[in-house]
C-alpha cells in the first residue's frame, strides 16, 4: 500500500519512515516537504495513506486536503494541539501529537488498516473536510483555491463580495471571480464579522465597499457598492447591516 509523507521537518519525516519499517506492507513512495509537493505527489501516485503536518509554508495541511477532489485516508502528525481535537475524533482521522510515540504511531496504523477493511478511511477524509471550520488559532487572512491544475490563494483583504453559485461560493475580487466548493455559511463563519456582513442568503459583502442602500420591494433593500454592482440586502439581512454600519 502506497504512503506519502508531507511535511517540512525532515527529522518528523525521519521519524515515522523509521516507525514505518515495522510494517513492510506500506511503501513510502514520496516525501513532501510542503503541500504544493503534496498536491502533485497525490496526484501522481494515488496513495492510500497521507501522513499529513497542519503547520506548512506556503499553504497549511487543511488547506491542502480542500484542494485534493479525491482525498487519500489521513493520519495528521502535528505540534499544533490547540485545533479542535473534537473534529479529529469525531470524524474518526487520527491525528498523532509531536513528539509521538511508535507505540501511539502503531495504534494509528491499526486503526487505519482496520477501517481499510469497510472503506471508512477515504469517507472520512472527505466528512472532515466537508465539516472543516477554521478556528481563530489558524489566522483566517487568505483563501486557496484550486482553478485547473493552478492554486491561486486569495488575499481576503482584497475580497469585494461572495455569491452563493449552486454547490460552490463565488469569490469576487477586483481581479476577477473564482470559485471555491465551500458554502456560504463556511464563509460566514470564518470571515471578520466587523468587516464582512451577511446580507442575503446568497451574498455576503465587505463593508467598506458599500457606498450606498435603497429601499426597493416589499421591506427589502439593495446595497450599491463603489463599482457600481447592486447586491440585493433581505428582510433579515436589513437589520445586520444595519448594525454594523452602526445606523
Amino acid at each position: 500500500m502506497r504512503v506519502i509523507l508531507i511535511d517540512d521537518e525532515p527529522l518528523a519525516r525521519s521519524i515515522v519512515i523509521e516507525y514505518l519499517q515495522s510494517w513492510p506492507q506500506l511503501e513510502v513512495v514520496q516525501e513532501c516537504n510542503d503541500g504544493f509537493e503534496g498536491i502533485k505527489a497525490i496526484m501522481q501516485f494515488e496513495p492510500d495513506l497521507i501522513f499529513l503536518d497542519i503547520q506548512m509554508p506556503k499553504i497549511n495541511g487543511f488547506e491542502m486536503l480542500e484542494l485534493i477532489d479525491q482525498p487519500p485516508a489521513v493520519i495528521f502528525t502535528t505540534a499544533f494541539d490547540e485545533y479542535a481535537i473534537r473534529a479529529f475524533e469525531e470524524y474518526a482521522v487520527d491525528y498523532l501529537l509531536k513528539p509521538f510515540s511508535k507505540q501511539r504511531f502503531d495504534k494509528a496504523i491499526q486503526k487505519w488498516l482496520d477501517q481499510q477493511q469497510t472503506s471508512e478511511a477515504k469517507q472520512n477524509t472527505k466528512l472532515f473536510i466537508d465539516n472543516l471550520q477554521p478556528s481563530s488559532s489558524l489566522k483566517n487572512e487568505r483563501v486557496v483555491v484550486k482553478t485547473g491544475n493552478k492554486i491561486k490563494i486569495i488575499p481576503v483583504v482584497d475580497i469585494i463580495y461572495l455569491e452563493a453559485d449552486d454547490d460552490y461560493v463565488k469569490i469576487h475580487t477586483k481581479e476577477g471571480s473564482v470559485l471555491k466548493n465551500k458554502t456560504m455559511s463556511y464563509f460566514d463563519h470564518i470571515l471578520q464579522k466587523d468587516q464582512f456582513v451577511r446580507v442575503h442568503r446568497s451574498y455576503i459583502i465587505k463593508i467598506e465597499e458599500i457606498i450606498r442602500i435603497d429601499p426597493y420591494e416589499n421591506g427589502t433593500h439593495i446595497a450599491i457598492l463603489k463599482s457600481g454592482i447592486k447586491i440585493p440586502v433581505s428582510k433579515t439581512g436589513y437589520p445586520k447591516l444595519k448594525e454594523v454600519l452602526g445606523i
